[in-house]
């Protein structure tokens, strides 16, 4: 059982000059703001502070971010920071910036979703600070005390999200304070992950007074010696693909073939597991063949999986430094033949799974270099933003996962046209979204078509106001704005520019509330800190972001 204390407030100092507020692959400005009225309103505010008198410290150190923090309270908005920050990590980057985040935190027990970040320049001078931060507290004093044990609020949530005996891994808890529906809970935030017919990701928010179940949504995101040698495969569409796999050794001591790759430095390895048309994780094991050549129907999918893994491994590495999902060298890890005709793909929190698709609809969506590149992104997100997977932050992680699955695979601005069955192509259905034309493409599901023109937007007049129930708020549909404004920044200066820009704002300044407006300030921000505050490349994202309506 894990027991941790998180929380995040954001302000940023260095983005817009004088500009201080007032407070699955598949599935707000002002008018976002109406289906988040549930919501306390001082619960989540926005900060986002460009310092334009810069004040230089004696090194980039969380104690001297405090104390800027400090000194600043009536800028900022953060009262008694000292006493209601905790320092979460310090990061420095490649242009010799340093980077601390705090959780927000009372009596030590985090606020959830509540960060801020503190960035200093090379010269130890402090030029921004974005984030947000909960300022319902000051006029609402929480009691943090906890009278519901811990066991006992794993057992409520195993309950309320219906979960099967065979878990993932045993369930996750920590003690937060937790704001919904106008007041904020002294809550048990519990993570319960399992597979099956409908896998799940769950996160449930305990009553830690009552041990009642205050809110709760599935954030699961729709993904001897050993010496790695090279094999061969033939992929889902007849690719010849050249793999990374190792020697192992079979039952009988004759030698067998596995998809596992331990061929990359500092990397626990790429590894692809066979899910055998089960819904159960416990009967999967690693993908073997007799031989290194894995040419077979079945091996298809697992080729794919397997190829598509170090590509994506090799381009966050390649273009962004970054080892691996959680920039640590963590495993990657795929599970192909998921389930029985499953239409999806999806990324649990700790791996990746691949359904074969009902020959109707989708095929083995392994195929799709960019539905690898879309679910491996959202482990790259569970690592560091750690976008909240509902509403408009949910809609960002997804979009994010979009934006990079267009990079990897870069043949065009189309998300899943490789995955694509022959059936919905004679239907008209080549593609899931689209980054340059999103109103082209139908949102297939009625629920989600009776909020909205029935297409997917491609800007906030037509932003899909759904509640929580539905697409987690809308995460996959209202994703296609800010993919759209992505596609047009990208037109504009390049994927490898947008790239580097994307990849900035995702790790050094998103936080897990981030919503749209948070997201164009973080995307500017990291446009100016690249290639300057009059770049054209400056200019390209707040074009592009006017273009969709998020100001």
């Amino acid at each position: 059982m894990k027991k941790k204390l998180f929380v995040p407030v954001v302000l940023s100092l260095g983005l817009v000059a004088g500009a201080l507020p007032a407070g699955s692959v598949f599935a707000q400005p002002d008018t976002g703001r109406q289906s988040l009225k549930e919501w306390n309103e001082k619960a989540s505010v926005p900060l986002f502070v460009k310092e334009r008198f810069k004040e230089r410290f004696s090194a980039s150190t969380p104690s001297n971010a405090i104390a800027y923090l400090e000194k600043n309270q009536g800028k900022t908005g953060i009262n008694s920071p000292g006493k209601n920050l905790k320092m979460k990590s310090v990061d420095k980057d490649h242009l010799g910036m340093t980077h601390v985040r705090f959780n927000q935190a009372i009596n030590g027990v985090p606020v959830e979703g509540a960060e801020i970040v503190v960035h200093f320049n090379e010269k130890d001078e402090i030029v921004s600070v974005n984030g947000r931060i909960n300022q319902s507290l000051s006029d609402h004093p929480v009691d943090t005390a906890a009278s519901v044990s811990i066991d006992s609020a794993v057992d409520v949530a195993l309950a309320a999200v219906n979960a099967p005996e065979e878990l993932t891994y045993e369930p996750e808890a920590e003690l937060v304070v937790y704001p919904f529906e106008g007041k904020n809970h002294t809550a048990y935030k519990v993570n319960v992950n399992f597979m099956g017919e409908e896998p799940g990701n769950w996160f449930v928010f305990v009553d830690a007074k009552t041990g009642k179940v205050v809110d709760q949504y599935n954030g699961l995101m729709h993904a001897d010696e050993m010496k790695t040698q090279k094999g061969a495969g033939k992929g889902v569409h007849g690719d010849h693909r050249e793999l990374h796999i190792t020697r192992v050794k079979g039952p009988e001591t004759e030698t067998k073939f596995a998809l596992a790759d331990y061929g990359h430095k500092d990397l626990d390895g790429i590894l692809t597991y066979d899910a055998k048309n089960d819904n159960s994780s416990s009967n999967d094991t690693l993908y073997v063949g007799n031989s290194a050549a894995f040419m077979g129907d079945y091996d298809r999918a697992a080729v794919d999986a397997h190829y598509n893994s170090e590509r994506v491994y090799d381009y966050f590495l390649n273009e962004h430094g970054r080892n691996s999902l959680d920039g640590k060298g963590m495993a990657i890890v795929s599970r192909v033949h998921y389930g029985k005709d499953y239409n999806n793909a999806s990324w649990n929190g700790r791996w990746m799974t691949y359904g074969d698709g009902d020959g109707k609809f989708f095929i083995s969506l392994s195929a799709g270099l960019d539905v690898a590149a879309h679910e491996m992104t959202h482990g790259v997100i569970t690592h560091s933003a750690n976008l909240v997977y509902r509403h408009q932050p949910g809609a960002l992680n997804e979009s994010f996962a979009d934006v990079f699955g267009a990079l990897v695979d870069d043949d065009d601005w189309e998300i899943g046209e490789d995955i694509m069955a022959p059936e919905a192509k004679a239907d008209g259905v080549t593609r899931l979204r689209s980054m340059s034309d999103p109103n082209s493409v139908v949102v297939s599901n009625a629920q989600r078509a009776a909020y909205g023109s029935g297409v997917y937007p491609a800007h906030m007049d037509e932003y899909y106001h759904m509640p929580t129930s539905v697409d987690n708020g809308g995460v996959h549909v209202n994703s296609s704005i800010t993919n759209h404004a992505a596609y047009l920044i990208g037109e504009e200066i390049g994927r490898k520019k947008l790239g580097q820009i994307y990849y900035r704002a995702l790790t050094v300044y998103l936080t897990p509330n981030s919503e749209f407006s948070d997201a164009r300030r973080a995307i500017v921000q990291s446009a100016v800190d690249l290639y300057g505050e009059n770049s054209t490349e400056a200019a390209a994202v707040n074009s592009g972001f006017d273009a969709v309506g998020i100001y």
